[in-house]
Protein backbone atom coordinates (compact mmCIF):
# COMPACT_ATOMS: atom_id res chain seq x y z
CA UNK A 1 0.00 0.00 0.00
CA UNK A 2 1.60 3.50 -1.05
CA UNK A 3 0.66 6.03 1.15
CA UNK A 4 -0.19 9.89 0.36
CA UNK A 5 -2.27 11.46 -2.36
CA UNK A 6 -0.45 13.11 -5.11
CA UNK A 7 -0.80 16.64 -3.81
CA UNK A 8 0.67 15.35 -0.68
CA UNK A 9 3.75 14.14 -2.43
CA UNK A 10 4.28 17.07 -4.71
CA UNK A 11 4.58 19.01 -1.80
CA UNK A 12 7.15 17.07 0.27
CA UNK A 13 9.26 16.74 -2.99
CA UNK A 14 9.13 20.10 -3.74
CA UNK A 15 10.30 20.87 -0.06
CA UNK A 16 13.17 18.08 0.48
CA UNK A 17 14.53 19.97 -3.14
CA UNK A 18 14.44 23.36 -1.25
CA UNK A 19 15.59 22.20 2.07
CA UNK A 20 18.49 20.54 0.28
CA UNK A 21 19.30 23.62 -2.05
CA UNK A 22 19.53 25.63 1.72
CA UNK A 23 22.07 23.36 2.68
CA UNK A 24 24.45 23.52 -0.58
CA UNK A 25 23.90 27.71 -0.52
CA UNK A 26 25.65 27.39 2.68
CA UNK A 27 28.26 26.21 1.24
CA UNK A 28 28.56 29.01 -1.59
CA UNK A 29 32.42 29.47 -1.71
CA UNK A 30 31.56 33.12 -3.12
CA UNK A 31 29.52 34.17 0.06
CA UNK A 32 31.49 32.53 2.66
CA UNK A 33 34.55 34.16 1.40
CA UNK A 34 32.48 37.62 1.90
CA UNK A 35 30.89 36.65 5.07
CA UNK A 36 34.33 35.97 6.64
CA UNK A 37 36.78 38.79 5.05
CA UNK A 38 33.67 41.21 6.89
CA UNK A 39 33.73 39.82 9.41
CA UNK A 40 37.74 39.75 9.91
CA UNK A 41 38.22 43.54 9.08
CA UNK A 42 40.61 43.82 10.92
CA UNK A 43 43.32 41.01 10.00
CA UNK A 44 43.70 42.55 6.42
CA UNK A 45 42.34 46.20 6.60
CA UNK A 46 45.71 46.86 8.48
CA UNK A 47 47.86 45.17 6.32
CA UNK A 48 50.07 46.85 3.59
CA UNK A 49 49.25 45.00 0.84
CA UNK A 50 47.08 41.67 0.44
CA UNK A 51 48.20 39.06 -1.86
CA UNK A 52 45.68 36.50 -2.78
CA UNK A 53 46.27 32.55 -3.32
CA UNK A 54 43.37 30.83 -4.23
CA UNK A 55 43.80 27.06 -4.40
CA UNK A 56 41.00 23.72 -5.00
CA UNK A 57 37.77 22.78 -6.84
CA UNK A 58 36.27 26.07 -5.60
CA UNK A 59 39.14 28.34 -6.22
CA UNK A 60 37.38 30.65 -8.66
CA UNK A 61 34.36 31.75 -6.94
CA UNK A 62 36.71 31.94 -3.83
CA UNK A 63 39.02 34.76 -5.52
CA UNK A 64 35.91 36.60 -7.26
CA UNK A 65 34.56 37.26 -3.47
CA UNK A 66 37.77 38.43 -2.29
CA UNK A 67 38.06 40.76 -5.53
CA UNK A 68 35.14 42.00 -4.41
CA UNK A 69 35.59 42.59 -0.99
CA UNK A 70 39.02 43.98 -0.66
CA UNK A 71 39.85 47.68 -1.82
CA UNK A 72 41.28 47.67 -5.61
CA UNK A 73 44.57 49.53 -4.14
CA UNK A 74 45.14 46.95 -1.07
CA UNK A 75 45.33 43.90 -3.54
CA UNK A 76 48.86 42.59 -4.58
CA UNK A 77 49.71 39.48 -6.10
CA UNK A 78 46.45 36.93 -7.19
CA UNK A 79 46.61 33.78 -8.52
CA UNK A 80 44.09 31.13 -8.74
CA UNK A 81 45.29 27.45 -9.06
CA UNK A 82 42.24 25.14 -9.65
CA UNK A 83 41.42 21.88 -11.81
CA UNK A 84 41.03 22.07 -15.40
CA UNK A 85 37.48 21.99 -16.14
CA UNK A 86 36.69 25.08 -13.46
CA UNK A 87 39.31 27.40 -15.33
CA UNK A 88 37.55 30.50 -15.62
CA UNK A 89 39.54 33.62 -17.09
CA UNK A 90 39.11 36.34 -14.31
CA UNK A 91 40.37 39.92 -15.24
CA UNK A 92 44.02 41.17 -13.82
CA UNK A 93 44.67 37.88 -12.35
CA UNK A 94 46.56 34.39 -13.33
CA UNK A 95 44.25 31.14 -13.40
CA UNK A 96 46.23 28.19 -13.77
CA UNK A 97 45.09 24.76 -14.81
CA UNK A 98 46.46 21.41 -13.03
CA UNK A 99 45.33 17.35 -12.44
CA UNK A 100 43.15 16.31 -9.65
CA UNK A 101 43.54 13.89 -8.68
CA UNK A 102 47.06 12.24 -9.65
CA UNK A 103 49.09 15.81 -10.02
CA UNK A 104 51.06 16.78 -12.98
CA UNK A 105 53.91 19.49 -14.07
CA UNK A 106 51.16 22.23 -14.51
CA UNK A 107 50.77 21.70 -11.04
CA UNK A 108 54.19 21.61 -9.97
CA UNK A 109 54.60 24.91 -11.86
CA UNK A 110 51.55 26.22 -10.06
CA UNK A 111 53.05 25.04 -6.69
CA UNK A 112 56.57 27.27 -7.57
CA UNK A 113 54.37 30.34 -8.03
CA UNK A 114 52.43 29.90 -4.69
CA UNK A 115 55.72 29.49 -3.14
CA UNK A 116 57.10 32.80 -4.57
CA UNK A 117 53.95 34.75 -3.92
CA UNK A 118 54.19 33.55 -0.09
CA UNK A 119 57.93 33.89 0.42
CA UNK A 120 58.30 37.43 -1.51
CA UNK A 121 55.56 39.29 0.40
CA UNK A 122 56.60 42.22 3.13
CA UNK A 123 56.66 41.62 6.73
CA UNK A 124 53.86 44.26 6.66
CA UNK A 125 51.85 42.15 3.92
CA UNK A 126 48.46 39.41 4.27
CA UNK A 127 48.84 36.19 2.52
CA UNK A 128 45.20 35.73 2.02
CA UNK A 129 44.98 31.85 1.34
CA UNK A 130 41.77 30.65 -0.23
CA UNK A 131 41.44 26.61 0.37
CA UNK A 132 39.05 23.97 -0.99
CA UNK A 133 38.78 20.57 -1.60
CA UNK A 134 41.54 19.12 -4.21
CA UNK A 135 44.09 21.61 -3.32
CA UNK A 136 46.22 18.99 -2.48
CA UNK A 137 46.84 16.94 -5.99
CA UNK A 138 46.49 20.38 -7.69
CA UNK A 139 49.99 21.88 -5.89
CA UNK A 140 52.62 19.39 -5.90
CA UNK A 141 55.60 20.44 -4.77
CA UNK A 142 58.27 17.47 -4.28
CA UNK A 143 60.63 17.81 -1.34
CA UNK A 144 64.24 18.27 -2.65
CA UNK A 145 65.92 14.92 -4.43
CA UNK A 146 62.11 13.63 -5.29
CA UNK A 147 61.53 14.39 -8.78
CA UNK A 148 57.53 15.53 -9.91
CA UNK A 149 57.11 11.69 -12.13
CA UNK A 150 58.48 10.06 -8.63
CA UNK A 151 55.95 11.98 -6.50
CA UNK A 152 53.32 11.33 -9.44
CA UNK A 153 54.51 7.77 -9.27
CA UNK A 154 53.60 7.08 -5.53
CA UNK A 155 50.36 9.00 -5.37
CA UNK A 156 48.93 6.67 -8.23
CA UNK A 157 50.63 3.34 -5.62
CA UNK A 158 48.39 5.18 -2.71
CA UNK A 159 45.09 5.51 -4.63
CA UNK A 160 45.66 1.73 -6.15
CA UNK A 161 46.56 0.55 -2.44
CA UNK A 162 43.10 1.10 -1.18
CA UNK A 163 44.63 3.72 1.43
CA UNK A 164 41.67 6.25 3.43
CA UNK A 165 42.33 10.15 2.61
CA UNK A 166 43.63 10.00 6.27
CA UNK A 167 47.01 7.88 5.67
CA UNK A 168 47.35 9.31 1.77
CA UNK A 169 47.94 12.83 3.01
CA UNK A 170 49.96 11.54 5.72
CA UNK A 171 52.57 10.78 3.18
CA UNK A 172 52.10 13.12 0.71
CA UNK A 173 52.81 15.67 3.65
CA UNK A 174 55.57 13.77 4.04
CA UNK A 175 57.11 14.36 0.68
CA UNK A 176 55.50 18.12 0.02
CA UNK A 177 57.40 21.25 0.48
CA UNK A 178 53.55 23.19 1.12
CA UNK A 179 51.75 20.42 2.70
CA UNK A 180 51.49 19.94 6.62
CA UNK A 181 52.01 23.29 6.86
CA UNK A 182 54.47 23.92 4.25
CA UNK A 183 52.43 27.17 2.78
CA UNK A 184 52.54 28.32 6.14
CA UNK A 185 56.22 28.25 7.13
CA UNK A 186 56.72 30.25 3.43
CA UNK A 187 54.59 32.63 4.30
CA UNK A 188 56.26 33.86 7.72
CA UNK A 189 57.13 36.47 8.66
CA UNK A 190 54.63 38.15 7.04
CA UNK A 191 51.26 37.47 8.17
CA UNK A 192 48.49 35.00 6.53
CA UNK A 193 45.15 34.29 6.71
CA UNK A 194 43.39 30.86 5.43
CA UNK A 195 39.63 30.64 4.51
CA UNK A 196 38.87 26.94 3.82
CA UNK A 197 36.20 25.31 2.77
CA UNK A 198 35.80 21.71 4.43
CA UNK A 199 34.96 18.71 2.20
CA UNK A 200 36.28 16.16 4.59
CA UNK A 201 34.46 14.40 7.61
CA UNK A 202 35.18 16.02 11.04
CA UNK A 203 36.29 19.47 9.35
CA UNK A 204 39.96 18.50 10.24
CA UNK A 205 42.13 21.32 8.87
CA UNK A 206 44.81 19.35 8.74
CA UNK A 207 43.36 17.09 6.31
CA UNK A 208 41.42 19.57 3.71
CA UNK A 209 43.86 20.01 1.04
CA UNK A 210 46.41 18.09 2.97
CA UNK A 211 46.82 21.31 5.41
CA UNK A 212 49.04 23.85 3.34
CA UNK A 213 48.28 26.12 6.38
CA UNK A 214 48.40 23.82 9.31
CA UNK A 215 51.05 21.67 11.35
CA UNK A 216 50.97 18.22 10.34
CA UNK A 217 49.83 16.19 13.52
CA UNK A 218 51.63 12.70 12.38
CA UNK A 219 54.74 12.23 13.75
CA UNK A 220 58.27 11.88 11.30
CA UNK A 221 58.12 8.27 11.16
CA UNK A 222 53.61 7.90 10.25
CA UNK A 223 54.57 8.19 6.42
CA UNK A 224 57.17 5.08 6.31
CA UNK A 225 55.05 3.39 8.83
CA UNK A 226 51.67 3.84 6.57
CA UNK A 227 53.84 2.52 3.55
CA UNK A 228 54.74 -0.58 5.25
CA UNK A 229 51.36 -1.69 6.29
CA UNK A 230 50.43 -1.16 2.93
CA UNK A 231 52.66 -2.99 1.33
CA UNK A 232 54.01 -0.71 -0.85
CA UNK A 233 57.65 0.31 0.87
CA UNK A 234 59.13 -2.05 -1.80
CA UNK A 235 57.60 -0.61 -4.92
CA UNK A 236 57.76 2.56 -4.06
CA UNK A 237 60.90 4.83 -6.08
CA UNK A 238 64.03 4.90 -4.42
CA UNK A 239 64.41 8.47 -3.84
CA UNK A 240 60.85 8.50 -1.99
CA UNK A 241 61.54 5.71 0.35
CA UNK A 242 64.72 7.03 1.18
CA UNK A 243 63.34 10.42 2.00
CA UNK A 244 60.39 8.57 4.30
CA UNK A 245 63.60 6.62 6.14
CA UNK A 246 65.69 9.68 6.44
CA UNK A 247 62.71 11.73 7.76
CA UNK A 248 61.29 8.78 9.83
CA UNK A 249 65.12 8.84 11.76
CA UNK A 250 64.90 12.85 12.43
CA UNK A 251 63.14 14.28 15.39
CA UNK A 252 59.86 16.81 14.46
CA UNK A 253 60.83 20.29 14.05
CA UNK A 254 58.80 22.96 15.72
CA UNK A 255 56.21 24.54 13.69
CA UNK A 256 56.79 28.06 13.77
CA UNK A 257 54.05 30.19 11.38
CA UNK A 258 52.06 33.63 11.18
CA UNK A 259 49.13 32.35 9.84
CA UNK A 260 45.30 31.88 11.43
CA UNK A 261 42.74 29.40 9.79
CA UNK A 262 39.49 29.51 9.95
CA UNK A 263 36.89 27.22 8.60
CA UNK A 264 34.46 29.22 6.41
CA UNK A 265 32.03 26.33 4.76
CA UNK A 266 31.57 22.43 5.60
CA UNK A 267 29.31 19.19 5.59
CA UNK A 268 28.40 20.47 8.89
CA UNK A 269 27.10 23.77 8.58
CA UNK A 270 25.70 23.06 5.20
CA UNK A 271 23.34 20.13 7.58
CA UNK A 272 23.03 23.00 10.01
CA UNK A 273 21.36 24.92 7.16
CA UNK A 274 19.16 22.36 6.19
CA UNK A 275 17.87 22.03 9.84
CA UNK A 276 16.78 25.97 9.37
CA UNK A 277 15.07 25.48 6.40
CA UNK A 278 13.39 22.35 7.29
CA UNK A 279 12.26 24.53 10.75
CA UNK A 280 11.10 26.95 8.56
CA UNK A 281 8.84 25.26 6.26
CA UNK A 282 7.10 23.21 9.32
CA UNK A 283 9.01 20.11 9.88
CA UNK A 284 10.47 18.57 13.15
CA UNK A 285 14.40 17.97 12.05
CA UNK A 286 15.77 15.06 13.25
CA UNK A 287 19.70 14.58 12.43
CA UNK A 288 20.23 11.02 11.79
CA UNK A 289 24.31 11.34 11.55
CA UNK A 290 26.78 13.72 11.26
CA UNK A 291 28.72 12.25 8.92
CA UNK A 292 26.92 9.24 7.40
CA UNK A 293 29.24 6.75 5.73
CA UNK A 294 29.33 2.85 5.12
CA UNK A 295 27.46 1.10 2.08
CA UNK A 296 24.46 2.83 0.97
CA UNK A 297 22.27 -0.18 1.46
CA UNK A 298 22.81 0.23 5.39
CA UNK A 299 22.39 3.65 4.58
CA UNK A 300 19.19 3.23 3.20
CA UNK A 301 18.08 1.08 5.83
CA UNK A 302 19.00 3.34 8.50
CA UNK A 303 17.05 6.03 7.08
CA UNK A 304 13.63 3.49 6.76
CA UNK A 305 13.78 2.41 10.40
CA UNK A 306 14.19 6.35 11.61
CA UNK A 307 11.22 7.25 10.19
CA UNK A 308 9.16 3.74 11.72
CA UNK A 309 10.79 5.24 14.73
CA UNK A 310 9.34 9.16 13.79
CA UNK A 311 5.99 7.95 12.89
CA UNK A 312 3.82 9.43 15.69
CA UNK A 313 6.00 12.65 15.98
CA UNK A 314 4.05 15.06 13.56
CA UNK A 315 5.73 16.62 10.03
CA UNK A 316 9.20 15.42 10.43
CA UNK A 317 12.34 15.92 8.80
CA UNK A 318 15.48 13.48 8.71
CA UNK A 319 18.85 14.53 7.91
CA UNK A 320 21.84 13.68 7.32
CA UNK A 321 25.23 14.49 5.56
CA UNK A 322 28.12 12.80 4.84
CA UNK A 323 29.82 10.39 2.27
CA UNK A 324 28.88 6.66 1.44
CA UNK A 325 30.13 4.26 -1.13
CA UNK A 326 28.67 1.32 -3.71
CA UNK A 327 29.98 -1.87 -4.35
CA UNK A 328 30.40 -2.03 -7.73
CA UNK A 329 29.30 -4.75 -9.57
CA UNK A 330 27.52 -4.19 -12.47
CA UNK A 331 28.23 -2.13 -15.78
CA UNK A 332 25.25 0.58 -15.34
CA UNK A 333 25.19 4.53 -14.69
CA UNK A 334 24.93 6.30 -11.60
CA UNK A 335 26.40 7.33 -8.02
CA UNK A 336 26.16 6.58 -4.45
CA UNK A 337 23.38 8.80 -3.91
CA UNK A 338 21.16 7.60 -7.06
CA UNK A 339 21.83 4.40 -5.76
CA UNK A 340 20.74 4.99 -2.20
CA UNK A 341 17.57 6.85 -3.18
CA UNK A 342 16.59 4.07 -5.43
CA UNK A 343 17.37 1.01 -2.33
CA UNK A 344 15.30 3.56 0.09
CA UNK A 345 12.26 3.34 -2.72
CA UNK A 346 12.57 -0.48 -2.96
CA UNK A 347 12.70 -0.45 1.18
CA UNK A 348 9.76 1.45 1.29
CA UNK A 349 7.89 -0.56 -1.46
CA UNK A 350 8.59 -4.05 0.67
CA UNK A 351 7.36 -2.23 3.95
CA UNK A 352 5.53 0.36 3.71
CA UNK A 353 5.97 3.51 5.87
CA UNK A 354 2.53 4.57 7.18
CA UNK A 355 2.31 7.79 5.87
CA UNK A 356 3.63 9.79 2.84
CA UNK A 357 7.22 10.53 2.50
CA UNK A 358 9.39 12.24 0.07
CA UNK A 359 13.06 11.14 -0.03
CA UNK A 360 16.39 12.69 -1.56
CA UNK A 361 20.44 12.13 -1.57
CA UNK A 362 22.45 14.27 -3.38
CA UNK A 363 25.87 15.05 -3.93
CA UNK A 364 26.28 19.35 -2.90
CA UNK A 365 28.49 20.27 -5.84
CA UNK A 366 25.19 18.83 -8.23
CA UNK A 367 27.36 15.95 -9.40
CA UNK A 368 26.45 12.13 -8.38
CA UNK A 369 29.59 9.81 -9.66
CA UNK A 370 30.25 10.47 -13.65
CA UNK A 371 26.45 11.65 -14.40
CA UNK A 372 24.94 14.89 -15.13
CA UNK A 373 22.36 14.24 -11.77
CA UNK A 374 22.92 15.80 -8.67
CA UNK A 375 21.27 12.39 -6.73
CA UNK A 376 17.64 10.92 -6.42
CA UNK A 377 14.64 12.08 -5.28
CA UNK A 378 11.92 9.25 -4.47
CA UNK A 379 8.31 9.10 -3.44
CA UNK A 380 6.24 6.12 -3.05
CA UNK A 381 5.55 6.92 -6.68
CA UNK A 382 8.79 5.56 -7.77
CA UNK A 383 9.04 1.95 -7.95
CA UNK A 384 5.45 2.20 -8.89
CA UNK A 385 6.14 3.87 -12.48
CA UNK A 386 9.09 1.67 -12.89
CA UNK A 387 5.96 -1.51 -12.54
CA UNK A 388 3.94 0.34 -14.68
CA UNK A 389 6.22 0.55 -17.63
CA UNK A 390 6.80 -3.14 -16.76
CA UNK A 391 10.76 -2.42 -15.83
CA UNK A 392 12.53 -4.27 -12.87
CA UNK A 393 14.37 -2.04 -10.32
CA UNK A 394 16.50 -5.23 -9.25
CA UNK A 395 17.85 -5.70 -12.75
CA UNK A 396 18.89 -2.73 -12.11
CA UNK A 397 20.73 -2.61 -8.83
CA UNK A 398 21.97 -5.29 -9.55
CA UNK A 399 23.67 -3.32 -12.46
CA UNK A 400 24.31 -0.54 -10.28
CA UNK A 401 22.46 1.44 -12.82
CA UNK A 402 20.17 3.94 -10.47
CA UNK A 403 20.24 6.57 -13.42
CA UNK A 404 18.34 4.92 -15.77
CA UNK A 405 15.43 3.62 -13.40
CA UNK A 406 15.14 7.09 -11.63
CA UNK A 407 15.55 8.50 -15.06
CA UNK A 408 12.52 6.14 -16.24
CA UNK A 409 10.84 7.10 -12.82
CA UNK A 410 11.27 10.69 -13.14
CA UNK A 411 13.19 10.73 -9.73
CA UNK A 412 16.77 12.11 -10.76
CA UNK A 413 17.98 15.20 -8.87
CA UNK A 414 19.11 17.69 -11.93
CA UNK A 415 20.20 20.90 -10.33
CA UNK A 416 23.49 21.37 -12.48
CA UNK A 417 26.96 22.56 -11.46
CA UNK A 418 26.72 24.08 -8.08
CA UNK A 419 30.23 25.79 -7.61
CA UNK A 420 31.02 23.96 -3.94
CA UNK A 421 31.42 20.45 -2.78
CA UNK A 422 30.84 19.18 1.00
CA UNK A 423 30.13 15.88 0.36
CA UNK A 424 26.66 15.00 0.09
CA UNK A 425 23.33 15.52 2.51
CA UNK A 426 20.53 13.30 2.53
CA UNK A 427 16.60 14.61 3.50
CA UNK A 428 13.85 12.66 4.08
CA UNK A 429 10.43 14.19 4.56
CA UNK A 430 7.65 12.36 6.88
CA UNK A 431 4.27 14.41 5.58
Amino acid sequence: MRKGTMADTDELKADARAIFMAGVAAADPHDAVVNALEIHNGEWSEAGKVHVIAAGKGAVPMMRAALETLPAGKIGATLVVTNYENVTDIEGVTVMGASHPLPDRNGAEAAAAVERIASEAATSDLVLCLISGGASALLPAPVEGVTLDEKIATSDLLLKSGADIVAMNTVRKALSRLKGGGLARAISPAQGLALILSDVPGDDLAIIASGPTVADPAPPQKALEIVRDLGIADRLPESVLAHLEKRAAEPAADFVHTTENILIGSNRISLSATENAAHHRGYKPIVLSEWLEGDVQAAAESFHAAAFRASSKGRVAILAGGETSVHVTGSGKGGRNQEMALRFAVLCEASPLPRGWAFLSGGTDGRDGPTDAAGGLVTPKTIAALDAKDLSVDAYLSDNDAYHALKEADALLMTGATGTNVADLQVLLLG
